[in-house]
């Protein structure tokens, strides 16, 4: 097959690659369309030492059943599916109390950390368990469906918080998580949310999928025009989807006392955090993991269009073209996205 292979740190090839080999429970997937992920762009460069090459990046993908494995049933060859980007087993602890994104053997697709090597999805073909597919409405494509993974991610840290009717949210960081946050939490009937991004463009694209309002902290004071919208209290809750130090700041000094912060942005491995702040004003502060069985639901808002996925698509292209979209991405090219790649 052929497949895009990050072969040292900033440096893809488009090249042969050995078709992969099916276990009993797995199944052979022929790849339709694959997103490129923010944690992609940001593992290239040997940053986050997550994807150590030689490896095949890509965990946001949809395809057709092409093989299967002896013991697998419930699918057959045909089928169209998608899949969690997350490999975890099914006798773990975690697994057996509902929470398999927190499994201490969990594996990542297209990761490539000291532990563990699982490649990807940037290719012809990919292989993976079956207990990790879903299949899809008629009504997704393939295209939409390479982008539910991060709409699940989104769901899950909105599920993890449970916001009320009418609760005043706000979402820092306009990205691809935060502007699917901002689609969930409409979808929750929250009252008003609020965006703050740096980027005019991602800012207004906010407000068209359902933010109230929209700040920009190069050109106002977020903290200030939040206090000013909740009659000077801070938001009930704050979603962080960044993951630096300044914007998990901002998030705290946004939320009121016994607000909550959540945490699903993690660019950054370590931040201070205002400690004083957080226990004076009793701040509860969680952090939200990857997906716990949001995709059924997520795939049924798309099919619905109560999530719109396709204001995000910035370019679809052709899998031998991968390398240089990457390089657009990496360099903070305007404009870009979510781009979507077909072998």
């Amino acid at each position: 097959m052929k497949a895009l292979v990050l072969e040292e740190y900033n440096r893809f090839v488009y090249r042969d690659w050995p078709d992969p080999a099916i276990a009993d429970d797995e199944v052979l997937i022929r790849v339709k369309a694959v997103g490129i992920c923010g944690s992609d762009v940001h593992g290239m460069d040997g940053s986050t030492g997550r994807r150590i090459p030689p490896i095949i990046m890509g965990h946001e993908a949809a395809g057709i059943i092409e093989d299967r494995g002896k013991n697998v049933r419930t699918w057959k060859k045909g089928d169209r599916v998608t899949f969690d980007s997350t490999i975890y087993p099914l006798d773990d602890w975690y697994t057996l109390k509902g929470l398999y994104n927190l499994s201490d053997n969990r594996m990542v697709l297209g990761v490539s950390p000291k532990e563990y090597r699982r490649h990807g999805a940037f290719a012809e073909f990919v292989n993976v368990p079956q207990h990790i597919l879903y299949r899809l409405p008629d009504e997704v494509s393939f295209t939409q469906a390479a982008m539910v993974e991060p709409v699940a991610v989104a769901a899950h840290a909105v599920e993890l918080s449970s916001p009320g009717w009418n609760d005043s949210v706000a979402v820092i960081g306009s990205g691809m998580i935060g502007l699917f946050l901002i689609q969930v939490l409409r979808s929750k009937g929250c009252g008003k949310i609020i965006a703050a991004d740096k980027d005019p463009v991602k800012l207004k694209l906010a407000v068209q999928l359902g933010a109230d309002y929209a700040f920009d902290p190069q050109k106002q004071d977020i903290k200030e025009e939040i206090l000013s919208l909740t009659s000077g209290r801070g938001a009930d809750m704050v979603f962080e989807a960044v993951g630096t130090e300044d914007t998990v700041s901002t998030a705290v000094e946004c939320v009121r006392k016994g607000g909550t912060v959540t945490l699903v942005g993690n660019l950054s491995p370590s931040v201070t955090m205002p400690l004083q702040s957080v226990v004076t004003r009793q701040i509860k502060i969680q952090g939200s993991c990857a997906i716990c069985g949001e995709y059924p639901a997520v795939l049924d808002m798309i099919a619905r269009k109560e999530i719109r996925v396709e204001p995000l698509l910035s370019a679809e292209a052709p899998l031998s073209e991968g390398a240089e979209w990457f390089r657009r991405l990496y360099n903070k090219e305007p404009g870009l996205i979510k781009v979507v790649l077909i072998p």
